[in-house]
C-alpha cells in the first residue's frame, strides 16, 4: 500500500497529463480511437457491481457508520490497495490493476485487471470473494446475486459522497423517468475486450449489438421491484429504456457503417455533456454538446482529450467504444454467471468464424425489428419473438456458438460456460429462481436474504 491516498474525481478517469492536450479538430477526437492491439496482445477484462445489505435488516448500507461502504473500503485499504480521496471520504481503490469503487445506491464494483487467460480471472474473482466474504462478516453485510435492489424503495437508498454522482443526480430527472432508479437501484457485469483496428472494432461492435437481447435474457436476474414480483425477467433493463436516450440503447449506425471509429465519434459529438471536471466536477448548461465545448470553449475552458474520455465515459449504450470495447447488458447475478460472461464473449468475439455465425442469427432484422426486441426482452425474456424465432431459440444457438469459438482459441475456458449453457437449454433463467425464492419465503426478510445472498 502507498503512504499516501490519491486525491482523485473518478478512479477509472485518472488520465496521463499529455491527455490535457487540447482537442481541436474532429480527426483529434476520431484518434483517440486508434488504439488496437495485435491479436497475441488481446487480453479480456470484467466489472461487475454486488448489491449489499446490512444482514440484520436487509436495509441498504449507508456511506457512513459500522455497516457503511467507508468501513468496507477501510477494511480493504488496510490490507492491500492505494485509497482514492475525494471530498475527504475514500470513494475508490487502487490494487495494481483491478479497481474498488462505489455506484450511486452503494453497489460495490469490482473492475478486475484485464487477463489473458480466464483461469486468471476466475483466481482473481476467488480471491475477492475470499476478502469480500472476510470483511462483510465483520461488518454485518451480505451481497446478493442480483441486478436490481429488491428490498425497500429508491428513496430508502442512501446516496453515496461523490461529486460526479450529484451532478448526475440532478440532470437525469430532466432526460428520463427512469435515471435515478438505474443509479441507485441497479446492478451490472460487464466484459471489456480489445480489438486491433477499425474494421475489427466494427465487426465486434455488430456483432454485440446483435445478441445484446440474448445476453440480456440469457443473463436476466432482476424481477423484484419494491418488494414485489414485477412481472419482468430483467427490470434493470427496462430502466434503461427511459433513462437517457440520447446517450442509452441501441445505435443504428452500428449496422451499416464500416468506419466505426468516425461514426461513434459524430455520435458522441452531439450527446449533451454532464459536467467537465478541473479541480472537481463543474456542471455545464443543458443541452451543451461536445461538439459545442470544442468550438466554443465554456467557462473559459476549452476541451482537452481528458475531458473527451471522460465525456465517452458518460455514454450508456448496449456496448460502448473506449479504448476498448465495453458488453453491457446483463445483469449482475450468481457468481458461476459472473465468470461466464467473460469466456462467452472470447468465444463470441476473438474468434472470427463465431463472431461471422452470431451475427448472422439477427442479420435479417431491420432495425425497427431490433428496436422491439430490445424493447420486449426485459418483460418477456427469453419468450420474446425475434422474427421467426424466439429469443430463447436463437440463444440457444448464441451459447453453441460461443462452445465452438472458444473449442479453438481457448478450449480450457469451456467449463465456465456450464452455467449459463444451462439456462440457455431448460430455459430456467435466475429470474425465474429469484422469484420462486421470494414467493416461497415472502415476507420474511432473513430468510430472503440468506436464500439470494452470495455464499462468500
Amino acid at each position: 500500500m502507498r503512504d499516501h491516498p490519491l486525491e482523485c474525481a473518478e478512479l477509472v478517469h485518472l488520465v496521463d497529463e499529455h491527455d490535457a492536450v487540447p482537442v481541436r479538430s474532429f480527426e483529434d477526437l476520431r484518434a483517440y480511437f486508434d488504439a488496437g492491439k495485435p491479436r497475441e496482445a488481446w487480453r479480456i477484462g470484467t466489472e461487475h457491481e454486488l448489491i449489499g445489505v446490512v444482514r440484520a435488516t436487509g436495509e441498504a448500507p449507508p456511506y457512513d457508520g459500522a455497516h457503511g461502504i467507508g468501513a468496507l473500503f477501510d477494511w480493504f485499504a488496510k490490507r492491500n490497495g492505494t485509497p482514492v480521496l475525494e471530498g475527504g471520504h475514500m470513494i475508490a481503490l487502487a490494487r495494481g490493476d483491478a479497481q474498488l469503487t462505489i455506484e450511486p445506491g452503494g453497489q460495490f464494483e469490482l473492475a478486475s485487471r484485464p487477463v489473458v487467460e480466464d483461469r486468471e480471472l476466475v483466481a482473481d474473482l476467488t480471491a475477492y470473494y475470499k476478502d469480500l466474504g472476510a470483511a462483510s462478516r465483520e461488518l454485518g453485510l451480505a451481497w446478493l446475486s442480483i441486478g436490481l435492489r429488491p428490498f425497500g424503495t429508491r428513496a430508502s437508498i442512501p446516496w453515496m459522497p461523490k461529486q460526479r454522482y450529484d451532478v448526475m443526480r440532478g440532470y437525469m430527472p430532466t432526460v428520463g423517468t427512469r435515471g435515478l432508479d438505474m443509479m441507485q437501484r441497479t446492478a451490472t457485469v460487464q466484459a471489456n475486450l480489445d480489438f486491433s483496428d477499425e474494421a475489427d472494432a466494427a465487426a465486434k461492435m455488430r456483432c454485440i449489438y446483435g445478441v445484446t437481447p440474448m445476453l440480456t435474457a440469457l443473463w436476466a436476474a432482476s424481477p423484484i421491484v419494491d418488494e414485489k414480483v414485477s412481472g419482468f425477467q430483467s427490470y434493470r433493463a427496462w430502466i434503461w429504456r427511459d433513462t437517457d436516450n440520447a446517450r442509452a440503447g441501441l445505435l443504428p449506425f452500428i449496422f451499416t457503417r464500416d468506419d466505426i471509429f468516425a461514426a461513434y465519434t459524430e455520435w458522441a459529438l452531439d450527446v449533451p455533456m454532464y459536467f467537465v471536471y478541473r479541480g472537481g466536477y463543474h456542471t455545464v448548461p443543458a443541452g451543451l454538446t461536445f461538439r459545442a465545448f470544442m468550438k466554443d470553449g465554456w467557462n473559459g475552458e476549452h476541451a482537452t482529450r481528458a475531458d473527451w474520455a471522460l465525456h465517452l465515459s458518460t455514454l450508456f449504450p448496449e456496448g460502448r467504444l473506449k479504448k476498448f470495447i465495453e458488453v453491457r447488458g446483463c445483469d449482475c447475478g450468481s457468481i458461476p454467471m459472473i465468470e461466464a460472461l467473460a469466456p462467452m464473449m472470447r468465444g463470441l468475439l476473438y474468434d472470427t468464424t463465431a463472431r461471422t455465425a452470431a451475427i448472422e442469427l439477427t442479420a435479417k432484422l431491420s432495425f425497427e425489428e431490433r428496436q422491439r426486441v430490445a424493447d420486449a426482452v426485459p418483460r418477456s425474456g427469453l419468450a420474446t419473438r425475434a422474427g421467426s424465432h424466439t429469443v430463447g431459440e436463437l440463444a440457444k444457438q448464441l451459447v453453441a456458438i460461443a462452445r465452438d469459438g472458444l473449442t479453438r482459441i481457448a478450449p480450457a475456458s469451456l467449463p465456465l460456460l456450464a452455467a449459463v449453457e444451462e439456462i440457455a437449454t431448460t430455459g430456467r433463467t435466475q429470474s425465474d429462481r429469484i422469484v420462486e425464492l421470494w414467493t416461497k419465503h415472502a415476507g420474511n426478510r432473513p430468510a430472503l436474504i440468506s436464500a439470494l445472498e452470495h455464499k462468500l
